[in-house]
């Protein structure tokens, strides 16, 4: 395991209108990550964004 992967572990992902699944960054806590992609939700657009632990399916 690399020394990004111990330190950033949590993920942001968002999935557009075609299913098509991005990874938008990379977070050292949950609820940081979770912030963010609160943040990205409110935008008002259909894009899905939620949390993933690296390594989660």
């Amino acid at each position: 395991m690399s020394d990004s992967t111990t330190t950033l572990p949590w993920l942001v992902i968002r999935q557009d209108d075609n299913g098509n699944r991005y990874r938008v960054g990379r977070y050292a806590t949950r609820a940081e990550a979770q912030q963010i992609a609160d943040s990205l939700d409110d935008r008002g657009h259909k894009q899905l964004y939620w949390v993933e632990r690296l390594g989660q399916a």
